[in-house]
């Protein structure tokens, strides 16, 4: 297994966010991320690409789980290290989007409370 030092593309990020905690083919990550993300729907060379990217660093599994739809089908799942590097990614980005909102790049969040306002 690879240690990565290096942060997930959007499309890996993506796609161990899609597949969570299930076991997922491809077809299905495809699916979860049309619901996920409102941005240009991900194509199967990025998808299946990225996929071979987390296969080799470790962030994802590839899981034996016969199909009767389709014996062909690949599940896959997220590695200990997969959901780590999920989580300290979502972290650099929640703290990217922090600072700009601190420096007035971006406007408060609307649950966030109005300067002087309880």
């Amino acid at each position: 297994m690879t240690t990565r030092k290096k942060p997930l593309t959007p499309a890996m990020m993506q796609i161990l966010v899609a597949v969570g905690t299930d076991e997922k083919h491809g077809y299905g990550i495809m699916r979860e991320l049309e619901g996920l993300f409102t941005a240009p729907p991900m194509g199967p060379g990025t998808l299946y690409r990225s996929i071979k990217q987390l296969l080799e660093g470790g962030l994802l599994e590839e899981r034996e789980r016969p199909d009767e739809e389709d014996p062909r089908r690949r599940y896959y799942r997220v590695t200990e290290a997969g959901a780590a590097a999920a989580a300290a990614e979502a972290a650099h980005l929640e703290a990217l989007v922090g600072r700009a909102r601190e420096t007035g790049l971006l406007r408060p969040h609307p649950a966030a409370p109005s300067p002087g306002t309880t």
